[in-house]
């Protein structure tokens, strides 16, 4: 089974390259953050072409979270328990079971910076996905997959100095994130990729991605049977290069199951 993550940054701008990228890449599973449509807008006829059926969830031209299945879409979650809002919650997760998996697609508010309304929300806001997610660890595989805004650990940005009194790189950050895993949750790291680091995201601006000049914000924390069926995992950097990319690439996880995953050409139960 392979899982990807990919902030898209639209999914209106970016369709004709998210559908070239399905069919290349072919993952049976793709979680999408800011999609930046409202949930009747999304394109999912034009996915459903290629074999994914779509959970999605937005309400307006910002944020937007979606799921994309060709193995089962099941339970299907949008948002979470107590969600706080900024002021009123907004479409930044959802969750569902994909062949068997409980997958979660997050996009975690960016804060801004340090002390500014928007970065207690962030913080708010990951306390409810912790608690979310703690309710639904049981005996299937689960993890959440997204733009996190946050780097785990210095290494995860190119310079921590450039990143100092900003958000991204905060002990409160980190320790929200050091919460989800101590549920149990691991951080699935992927291969390096044109440096020494697994970076996901480079600002447009300065060449910052010819540079390598990038972070690692892009995540996927699975519990322990997700992680241990993990057999490959890589960021794909061409999907960031040529006219027109997001700032971010895919995150793609390649997992052996024991269990047989459903077969896609069958009808729904």
């Amino acid at each position: 089974m392979r899982v990807a993550t990919w902030n898209v940054n639209s999914v209106g701008a970016r369709l004709p390259r998210l559908l070239g990228w399905l069919q290349e890449a072919a993952p049976d599973v793709v979680c999408l953050q800011e999609t930046k449509c409202a949930a009747d807008a999304f394109p999912a006829e034009q996915v459903a072409e290629l074999g994914y059926a779509t959970a999605a969830h937005g309400t307006s031209r910002w944020n937007g979270v979606a799921l994309l299945s060709r193995v089962g879409l099941e339970d299907v979650r949008r948002g979470l328990d107590d969600e706080p809002g900024f002021p009123d919650p907004e479409a930044r997760a959802v969750g569902a079971t994909c062949g068997g998996v409980r997958l979660w697609s997050v996009y975690v508010p960016n804060g801004r910076e340090p002390g500014h309304p928007h970065y207690a929300y962030k913080l708010a806001w990951l306390e409810a996905l912790r608690a979310t997610l703690a309710a639904e660890l049981g005996p299937r595989p689960l993890a959440v997959l997204g733009d996190f805004n946050v780097a785990p650990t210095d290494a995860d940005v190119w310079d921590a100095a450039a990143f100092a009194q900003s958000t991204h790189v905060t002990p409160p950050e980190r320790e929200a994130l050091g919460r989800l895993r101590a549920l149990g949750l691991g951080d699935v790291v992927p291969r390096p990729g044109k440096g020494p680091h697994p970076f996901t995201y480079w600002d447009y601006r300065a060449g910052m991605f010819h540079k390598d000049l990038g972070m690692r914000i892009d995540l996927v924390y699975g519990d322990g049977a997700f992680t241990a069926a993990v057999r490959d995992a890589y960021v794909d950097r061409e999907a960031r290069k040529g006219k027109g990319p997001s700032d971010h690439a895919p995150v793609v996880v390649d997992l052996a199951l024991d269990a047989p995953l459903p077969d896609p050409a069958a009808p729904p139960a």
